[in-house]
């Protein structure tokens, strides 16, 4: 196993915890065995995956406050961006949200998890068959007030302490904005431990994500063995849910954003950047894309070294529209298998945890699962339900990191244009794309 690429390590988990399941289920149901086997085999399965989500827990806030903080540090002085830099986030948050409102729109649609009879799933989770969700009873505007004043931390120390990923994050990105401005030895002394720091927590993360297969198989034995196969019905509907979603973004409003805000062709710019949306999709890393990107956008897009060395490196640390969208279709895929019908406000709760929460996501494979974890704890839903979509997370993190990386292009073409450069793409050989 050890060997093998992390995404073929979960496929066999998932397999392996399947066949566990499915055949203690039978069993049980055909007289061999006791019927408190599986019950029992589900209990060890839960409590194998909670250890692997306990792991994930535990570096979610010191991995966003060196993510942002660092993520911040790297735009340099922040006065000194001035309209450039105004433009470009105005364009980063705007596209994460039309993302989050088009999987908003096809969840509601095709409301993958709902009708699930999951009643041991619910008790075994959460304590309870109906978990309560935040804000249940209150407006819209007053959802959006609790929301935007909820941010602001009496105490950072004590938000981070209790997971309060909301009021970490806005600290977080304040904090980075008033380190930029520190030019002394000490400052810059401390801005290269914060950088240590974000390296240490990275490489801390990528190990913890390698036991993702543990995790997995004893969530799919707790699965199968109290419910049979009626969950990959559900991950069936939750994958096309996820997959048309981002089709939808990275095919219609991106490409009609880049048609009328900076001239270009869609076609023509997709075949420039076809060698680092190809290299997105096979390593599920927009970090590891981005030195192919800042090549392909410069030499093969004609795309200003001006727009491309500020826009693209701030983009793969913050701009995360496929990672916003999956956020908000499995929170309320999830909020669905729990027989909870989101009100609109509830669903503009998740929509705003999840674009902040998109923000502090690193670029490195399955880092949206870790960011899952704050969406799922600000609405109140079970956080190990995470799990249950994990053995299918792979295909949908090549996806929405695909999605991330065109964003990134797509506003670096933009902001290149109100830089006043026109679109010149140099001829390109299509074959070796």
């Amino acid at each position: 196993m050890g060997k093998l690429e992390l995404h073929f390590q979960i496929l066999i988990a998932m397999i392996a915890g399947t066949l566990v399941g499915f055949s203690l289920y039978q069993l049980a149901e055909q007289g061999v065995i006791a019927t408190t086997i599986p019950q029992q085999a589900a209990t060890f399965g839960h409590g194998l995956g909670e250890l692997f989500l306990r792991l994930l827990k535990m570096v979610v806030v010191p991995l966003i406050i060196t993510s942002l903080v660092t993520g911040v540090l790297g735009m340099g002085d922040l006065s000194r961006l001035g309209p450039v830099g105004g433009r470009t986030m105005a364009f980063y948050m705007g596209s994460s949200m039309l993302a989050i409102l088009t999987g908003l729109l096809m969840v509601n649609l095709i409301q993958p998890g709902m009708g699930a009879d999951l009643e041991l799933l619910k008790t075994v989770s959460s304590g309870s068959t109906t978990p309560e969700i935040a804000n249940s009873d209150k407006s819209l505007l007053m959802v959006l007030w609790e929301q935007f004043s909820g941010m602001i931390p009496t105490n950072p120390i004590a938000a981070a302490a209790e997971s309060d990923m909301l009021p970490v994050i806005f600290f977080s990105l304040l904090f980075g904005t008033f380190l930029a401005k520190q030019t002394s030895p000490a400052g810059e002394r401390f801005k290269e431990s914060v950088g240590v720091g974000f390296d240490v927590m990275m490489q801390l993360t990528i190990q913890l994500i390698r036991l993702a297969p543990l995790g997995v198989f004893g969530y799919m034995v707790f699965a199968i063995a109290s419910q049979g196969l009626q969950i990959f019905n559900l991950l069936g509907r939750y994958m096309l849910t996820v997959a048309l979603a981002l089709i939808t973004h990275a095919v219609l409003t991106l490409p009609l954003l880049l048609w009328l805000m900076s001239k270009r062709s869609p076609l023509t710019f997709v075949k420039a950047m076809a060698p680092a949306l190809l290299t997105a999709f096979s390593t599920a890393s927009s970090n590891a894309t981005l030195p192919l990107t800042m090549r392909s956008i410069q030499e093969r897009a004609g795309v200003s070294k001006e727009a491309s060395a500020f826009v693209l490196p701030l983009g793969a640390t913050i701009n995360m529209d496929g990672t916003a969208l999956y956020e908000v279709v499995a929170v309320l895929f999830i909020a669905q298998l729990f027989g909870n019908d989101l009100s609109l406000a509830q669903q503009v709760a998740v929509a705003l945890t999840a674009l902040l929460a998109s923000i502090g996501a690193a670029g490195i494979p399955h880092a949206g699962t870790v960011m899952m974890v704050v969406v799922l704890d600000t609405v109140g839903l079970p956080t190990d339900t995470i799990a249950l979509i994990l053995g299918v997370d792979r295909f949908l993190d090549m996806a929405r990191t695909t999605v991330n990386v065109w964003s990134d292009a797509t506003a670096t073409a933009i902001i290149d244009r109100t830089l006043g450069n026109q679109a010149q793409t140099p001829a390109i050989d299509t074959h070796s794309a």
